[in-house]
């Protein structure tokens, strides 16, 4: 993302989503709270489909329980079995919110014992993946944007295969080793893929479908220097920070 900001890059999106990290809650409370706990799920960080948010699915139906002895029950009255028009919440979450998504449903909601259940999900992630694919504000030939790549990129050369005597639109990228993307590139219709560390063989892979610019790996990775810089600025914004300007890439042209 940090290299497709530095080319201009719009439209943005993951290259390769991973599966696997999602998850859905499902969870039951009275009619009475359930716009309660539907927003404390919603802050906690449920619910993000895309571009969209607080998204659930809610459906009406009757939940049946009896209080044992010691319990506080919301409704209903020990030793007797109560029914009660309850909503059924369902939203989905990144896995790795679990625990703090909990504490939120547990804190609004009203019962003392919250039934849920939590199911994992195999739906591909679209925030969190492998690489990025995006569109230059305006195509441009072959030639100067791989003259524009080595100087953005302040690389020493770049490693490309044949040119297909297309202009630029489509730019896939990932930082560092990204041949194992080649695939999702070239299936994503993008006219350069821009990584690193590609082998010799790897090369012909491309087979005139896309042209692939290895720029090195060092070069691919260089700012993520800049990506800590950001955060710990917005972390910490009383912290004096400062770049570091010591090369460690061990490669060197001659």
């Amino acid at each position: 993302a940090k290299i497709a900001e530095k080319l201009g890059l719009i439209n943005c999106s993951v290259l390769l989503p991973q599966k696997n990290l999602l998850k859905k809650l499902i969870t039951f409370c009275p009619e009475d709270k359930a716009e309660t706990v539907r927003l404390a799920l919603f802050e906690a960080g449920a619910g993000n489909i895309g571009n969209y948010d607080e998204c659930s699915f809610n459906s009406n139906g009757t939940g049946t329980f009896r209080a044992g002895e010691g319990t506080k029950p919301y409704v209903g009255e020990q030793g007797k079995q109560h029914k009660e028009n309850e909503v059924k919440i369902e939203t989905v979450y990144p896995a790795n919110i679990e625990s703090k998504l909990l504490k939120a449903l547990i804190k609004a909601h009203p019962y003392e014992e919250v039934a849920y259940d939590l199911i994992p999900l195999s739906n591909a992630y679209s925030r969190t993946g492998a690489g990025i694919v995006g569109e230059l504000p305006k195509e441009i030939p072959e030639i100067e944007f791989l003259k524009q790549l080595k100087a953005i990129m302040k690389a020493d050369g770049i490693r490309y295969t044949e040119l297909r005597n297309k202009k630029i639109k489509k730019v896939a990228i990932c930082g560092g080793s990204g041949s194992f993307l080649l695939a999702d590139a070239i299936k994503s219709g993008a006219d350069v893929f821009v990584s690193a560390d590609f082998k010799y063989h790897q090369f012909f892979d491309a087979e005139n479908r896309i042209v692939i610019a290895d720029i090195g790996h060092y070069e691919s990775e260089q700012f993520t220097i800049e990506l800590f810089y950001e955060i710990l600025k917005k972390k910490f914004n009383t912290f004096a920070l400062h770049l570091s300007k010591i090369n460690t890439n061990p490669i060197k042209y001659l």
